[in-house]
Parts: C-alpha cells; structure tokens; sequence
C-alpha cells in the first residue's frame, strides 16, 4: 500500500529478524551505509553509540521482508534481550521507542513544526484542544449581544438574557465601546437602585474591558479569564467587534 502510494519507507526491524532464520549477533553483516540520507550536514557516529542503519538489498536472504522493501532501513537490534530468558522483546523495544522518538524531533525541527500544526493535525486529541484557538470557540454574528450607547438599560437586560452570555457588548457600528456584565449590573441596582431604568448602555458600561485577539490560543484566553476574574473575554480585531469567548466555550476543551 505504501509503494502504491508513492510514499518513501523507511523501516526499523531487527533486520535479521525473518521468520525461522534468526541470525546470531556476533555473525550478522556489518552495517552499511543507508541509500538515502535523512538529513543534511551529520556527522558520522562511532558504529558502537548508534543503532545501525542499513540499505535495504533485496538479495540479501537474512534481510526481514520488511527491511528488503524500504528505502531506509534502521537497524534496532540488540546484543541480548532483557528478558531473563531471551525470548519477550525487551530491550529492542526499548531501542525502537528512542530511534523513533528520535526521528520524530529531528523532523519537527527540520520542518519547522509549530504549535499551531500540532493543533491542526491533532484537533481531537488532548494536546490539540490546549492548542485549539479562540476563534474556533468563539460566538459570532447574532449569538453574540450588542447593544448601542443610546439602549435603555431595559433592552440591555433583555439582549443579555437573550444572548444568555452574562454579558453585553457596546458597540457604535463595529467599533468596541465597552461592554455591561451581569456584575456590572447588580452593583448599579445596588447603588442606584430604580433609577437604573432610566440610564443609557452608555452610561452604564465599562469603558476599554479586556480582550483578546481570535488568534490567540485558548489557554491565553483562559490565563486571562481567571486573572481578571472574569467569565467573558470579547474578541476583537483593531477596535473591531468579532465574537465572545466564554468560560463555558473553554470547559469543553477540556483545558480547565
């Protein structure tokens, strides 16, 4: 299926490792030079601190059928196993977790792999919610609650509990003005009482409140939330109403 692909292979194997023919250690053939080079500028390595890379050569009969097929094959084979019997394969499993992990930092580092890949690769997983991004948790458009300066405080109320987001922004056009939290709102009742009723969004609300920008990672947004002791962050770009991310949106990555 790989060949049919197109895809190059490279294999980690016992090497002499094919059914019914095991090859003692001290008879196996010395290592030779791999066909195609994994990376450019290294260094030889003294043949006893490295697991053994060898070309795959199909005429070679104590080649595994896997090792025969690849580009590359590597050569994780061990002098003696750690099992007390030497037959579970111990300590070249072990071998083949550090070649592999090794590989797998190497290749990150050649290509650049950054956060933001893992997180698009790996959405699903638990690493890649942390790295989930505000703007794919975030509410837009007619989820989000916007009133104008000039909204009596009444239709305020309304748009939060309708909205169901404990909070409000304000807005003139697309432009950010503030925002009036359910907190907000208690203390003006506390304060000013029926009088309240009477007031505008624009007197009401807290101007320049916090933000965050939709590419900013989830786990920001949380940091954020929890040193402002907040449950809402609204989501900005350049002054410019885009969504609200909310305390609950962030449970479900399961960050928390």
């Amino acid at each position: 299926t790989v060949k049919r692909l197109g895809c190059g292979l490279i294999a980690m194997t016992g090497e002499n490792a094919q059914p019914g023919a095991a090859v003692p250690h001290e008879n196996r053939p010395q290592p030779m030079t791999p066909r195609r080079e994994l990376g450019a500028g290294s260094k030889s390595v003294p043949h006893q601190n490295r697991s053994r890379a060898r070309a795959s050569a199909p005429h070679q009969n104590n080649l595994s059928t896997l090792a025969a097929a690849a580009e590359v094959a590597l050569d994780c084979s061990v002098a003696q196993e750690a099992c007390s019997l030497g037959l579970a394969p111990t300590a070249c499993t072990t071998t083949m977790l550090a070649l592999g992990d090794a590989l797998a930092v190497a290749l990150a580092e050649r290509r650049g792999f950054k956060e933001e890949h893992f997180a698009e690769l790996h959405p699903g997983g638990k690493l890649g919610k942390k790295l989930a991004k505000v703007e794919s948790l975030m509410h837009t458009g007619e989820a989000v609650p916007r009133v104008t300066l000039g909204t009596k405080m009444p239709d305020v109320i309304y748009e939060m509990s309708r909205k169901g987001l404990g909070v409000t922004t304000v807005v003139e056009g697309e432009r950010l003005m503030g925002i009036i939290s359910d907190g907000d709102l208690r203390r003006l009742l506390q304060k000013r009482g029926k009088e309240v009723v009477e007031l505008t969004a624009g007197e009401c609300m807290t101007r320049n409140p916090q933000t965050i920008a939709p590419s900013a990672f989830a786990a920001t947004a949380l940091n954020l939330m929890e040193q402002k002791k907040i449950t809402s962050l609204v989501v900005t770009e350049a002054e410019r109403l885009v969504g609200i991310v909310h305390l609950h949106d962030l449970w479900e990555t399961e960050i928390l």
